[in-house]
């Protein structure tokens, strides 16, 4: 029983579970109503997503020397802001639910190799997890 790491807003899988938006904020333009039904996420947990600032980071991350160097200092300080005591339990939370049960984790970002839901799949595979 799996945990997925997805982008909000695609379609889900038939066996995905419980869909937890790891995003600052909740999407735009759509009524709180229908997240679920709009398959953006079922409960909102943005005490995984990273700060402002580091989220900043992430965003310059995008191809190239000076991008390269964005995403190294946006991993190293979203890793730094996960180790911290209440988010680092929230992972341990995940990882050991993902024996049991299935749900996904995710965010907006297009391309998962420069956002923060790569980093998740680490931390979370870290701990033990288990990853579709």
């Amino acid at each position: 029983m799996p945990v997925r790491i997805v982008q909000l807003g695609t379609a889900r899988s038939a066996d995905e579970g419980l869909r937890i938006g790891t995003v600052r904020r909740p999407p735009r333009g759509v009524p709180k109503s229908q997240f679920s039904s709009q398959n953006w996420y079922d409960v909102w947990y943005p005490n995984l997503a990273p700060s402002a600032e580091t989220m900043k980071l992430g965003q310059s991350a995008q191809a190239g020397p000076e991008g390269d160097r964005d995403w190294v200092t946006f991993r190293k300080k979203y890793r730094a802001e996960m180790a911290e005591p209440d988010t680092s339990r929230s992972l341990d939370l995940l990882a050991a639910l993902s024996q049991r049960t299935n749900f996904a984790v995710g965010c907006y970002c297009d391309n998962e190799a420069r956002c923060h839901r790569s980093l998740l799949r680490e931390l979370l595979s870290e701990r033990g997890a288990k990853i579709a």
